[in-house]
């Protein structure tokens, strides 16, 4: 991870996420803030999070809301989200030097399905919005 990301300082309430996946990892760093349902994460976009234009790729966007949209499900199911769905809409563009927010909550829970949406945004700007099925893996008992 570069010296540049990290000297970022990110929005108010924001702490560096650990433990996340190698994908996850390779792609940030995120940042989370604790809320009292759903999630909140965010990333400060470099030039490699953009395009040959200067923007915010889409597949990062997408790659973001769909961890967002599963740590929402996690947080409030306990399983482990299995993305079965995930629809993106773009609605706006980022850039690099953007801190790229996200906030996602749960819009109903089964036993094995969980139903999310989600938003990215700067500065209270939509960039995209998420609506995600994620199947829901828990341990068998003795498993």
């Amino acid at each position: 991870m570069s010296r540049d990301v990290l000297s970022q300082t990110p929005p108010e309430g924001f702490v560096l996420s650990q433990g996340r996946g190698a994908f996850t990892t390779h792609n940030g760093p995120y940042y989370h803030r604790v809320v009292e349902t759903g999630a909140a994460q965010a990333f400060h976009a470099t030039s490699r999070h953009c395009n040959g234009v200067g923007l915010v790729h889409g597949g990062m966007l997408s790659a973001f809301l769909d961890g967002l949209l599963a740590a929402a499900a996690y947080r409030e199911t306990a399983a482990s989200p299995i993305t079965m769905h995930l629809s993106v809409d773009f609605l706006d563009m980022g850039r690099a030097g953007d801190w790229v927010l996200g906030e996602a909550r749960v819009t109903r829970a089964t036993r094995d399905i969980a139903f999310v949406e989600g938003r990215a945004h700067v500065a209270g700007r939509d960039l995209a919005r998420a609506a995600g099925v994620f199947k829901l893996m828990r341990r068998r008992p003795g498993g």
